[in-house]
């Protein structure tokens, strides 16, 4: 069956849904033009979602534009398309859009987040956009900017004055750039989510009733959703009236019971079904077992219910995207990987997971061709530089200040101060985020590491009459979920040394961004750990490749001014995933930031195909 809208020719495919069949509009190809301005509706039914009033079964695949190389974007639709999904779902990262207070960017490298949706209507399918303002993700600071931080009493996800004037910024903002991709406007987005699992966090009804009438105001005119887990307080406290309610997830009948109690008369779906789960530093990668995916997956196709799978493809935290968790084991930060034992895999290949979810969702057409990669051979890597030698002009305080309160969110901090009085004994640091090494005249003293506890570390009496104490602080990732979500970077309180309070500091920063790291010039050696390494390799033609760090210990790689992100030798993550579009023709640099090693330590990098 066709019919012809404005010149071009609309062809009806179907995807399997459950036991029947869906209407999808799609275009001709992956290069035939975009259906746009075409008028369809979508509403909320007392029980279902309806599509030009006729119920409709979401099967949704969760896709992260900024976890995505752009020149991905398409491919990966693609996959989840074929996967037998007919909808992407979208995560928005409030932060990865507003690096700098006031300053927001929705159109460089892959924060074009219009063309993204523009790709999936390209593809016939439907969207579902999830723009916080907070989103979890296991991303930095849950997707809120850093720079809220720098207020002592900042109180967030709340009517707090000034976190919902930069919030309410923000959504006029993204408003206006993602309207015209609405389902009222001719787009594929079907519905918006008001904040993020926000029965987990608070219960100020007050605060996500503003939200959703702040997306009304800008512009908003789709239904709205929100996403609790399937208890009673969750729901209660994140729920909205008149807003489907998303649960994370719906894996039995009486979470829709639950569900339909608490809020009804509005359709009730699996926000997030999860096909696999996140993985942190130091503890083994997470591959949940795909039979209970399954069976999950089935009873939710029996019984016609919608849902969206979190993730179908997770892509990779890239530069310090990456979040931390501290669900009762103190901090846990999450690794560069986003992989999420995910059906579509970080490079984007079908995973037996995914042949098995296609065939349960009668998934038709030719799966997506796998993207190339490549090994390059070992890369021979000189030191450049130090932390040492590459020290900026020192902010001067009494006490020891967080990152944030001195303007930077992310990267290192040392800092200095001169021992008087007490000079040796046991070091305390209140609070350490997050991890620090520790120096006493040069020499190298030991390390402290948040994740395990670790706040004191023994001074031995040095031979100087005024020893000089450095500690050179490495933020990983803000928290991203529940309640310590509050979570500012560097030392946070004070230090002392036997019990004296350690006064007159002072801090270097280094941001580690891109200015940064291609404003380093080559300098004669340091001995103390904190090396900048630097290697050239010349390729005749590029693809994506594995960066393999597993001769070094931590820190941070750039291939090309291009952050791929941190490694640690505490694994499970070895290799950093580095697309091909960051690789040239010709010569390729590569930049290491290791903070444990020295320039006697240096050892050749290498990329693997896989």
């Amino acid at each position: 069956m066709s019919r012809w809208i404005s010149g071009s020719l609309l062809v009806l495919s179907f995807a399997y849904v459950g036991e029947g069949l869906q209407a999808l509009p799609q275009a001709r190809g992956p290069e035939g033009p975009r259906l746009r301005n075409v008028a369809h509706t979508f509403a909320l039914g007392a029980e279902d979602f309806l599509y030009d009033g006729k119920p409709l079964q979401i099967i949704s695949c969760e896709l992260h534009p900024a976890r995505i190389p752009v020149e991905y974007w398409s491919h990966r639709i693609r996959m989840a398309k074929a996967m037998g999904c007919n909808t992407i779902a979208a995560y928005v990262f409030w932060n990865y859009h507003e690096r700098v207070e006031g300053r927001f960017d929705f159109e460089s490298d892959n924060r074009g987040i219009d063309k993204f949706f523009k790709l999936v209507q390209a593809e016939g399918m439907h969207a579902i956009v999830r723009p916080g303002p907070y989103v979890c993700a296991e991303w930095d600071f849950g997707g809120l900017p850093p720079y809220l931080l720098k207020d002592p009493e900042l109180r967030v996800r709340s009517m707090y004055p000034r976190y919902m004037q930069a919030a309410e910024r923000y959504m006029a903002a993204f408003a206006k750039v993602i309207k015209p991709e609405l389902v009222t406007s001719g787009g594929p987005i079907l519905m918006l989510q008001v904040e993020n699992e926000y029965g987990s966090y608070g219960n100020d009804r007050t605060y996500m009733t503003r939200l959703r009438d702040v997306w009304t105001a800008n512009g908003i005119d789709v239904p709205f959703f929100t996403g609790d887990g399937p208890t009673p307080y969750m729901l209660e406290a994140g729920s909205l009236p008149g807003a489907a309610v998303g649960l994370d997830s719906g894996s039995d009948e009486k979470h829709w019971e639950l569900a339909r109690s608490i809020n009804p008369g509005v359709p009730v779906f699996s926000s997030e079904t999860y096909p696999g789960w996140l993985t942190h530093w130091g503890e083994p990668w997470q591959r949940p077992g795909v039979a209970g995916l399954l069976k999950e997956v089935g009873f939710l196709l029996s019984k016609k219910k919608s849902f969206n799978f979190y993730v179908a493809h997770g892509g990779t935290n890239f530069g310090f995207t990456a979040g931390a968790n501290s669900g009762g084991k103190g901090y846990e930060p999450d690794v560069t990987s986003y992989d999420y034992d995910a059906p579509i895999d970080e490079q984007g290949n079908a995973t037996p997971k995914y042949l098995a979810l296609r065939e349960l969702l009668g998934g038709t057409g030719a799966i997506p061709a796998p993207i190339p990669s490549m090994a390059i051979p070992d890369v021979a890597m000189t030191a450049l530089t130090s932390v040492w030698q590459q020290l900026p002009a020192p902010i001067k305080t009494v006490t020891p200040r967080t990152f944030e309160s001195l303007g930077q969110n992310q990267g290192l901090a040392v800092y200095r101060t001169t021992l008087v009085g007490r000079k040796s004994g046991r070091l305390t640091i209140t609070d350490l985020h997050d991890f620090a090494t520790v120096f006493v005249d040069g020499k190298f003293i030991g390390t402290l590491d948040r994740r395990l506890g670790e706040r004191t570390l023994d001074i031995p009496l040095s031979t100087s009459p005024m020893p000089r104490l450095e500690i050179l602080v490495e933020a990983m990732g803000h928290i991203n979920f529940a309640q310590e979500i509050i979570d500012r970077k560097g030392i946070t309180d004070r230090v002392t040394l036997g019990g004296m309070t350690l006064m007159n500091w002072e801090t270097f920063l280094f941001p580690l961004n891109d200015a940064w790291i291609v404003g380093l010039k080559s300098t004669p050696q340091d001995a103390r750990p904190g090396t900048l390494f630097k290697g050239t390799f010349t390729l005749n033609s590029t693809a994506d490749t594995w960066i393999d760090m597993s001769a070094y210990r931590k820190g941070v790689v750039w291939v090309n001014g291009h952050n791929l992100g941190r490694f640690w030798d505490i694994g499970p993550q070895t290799k950093l995933y580095c697309p091909a579009s960051w690789l040239k023709k010709g010569e390729n640099t590569i930049t290491v930031l290791d903070l444990l090693k020295t320039p006697a330590d240096a050892a050749p990098v290498r990329g693997r195909e896989k």
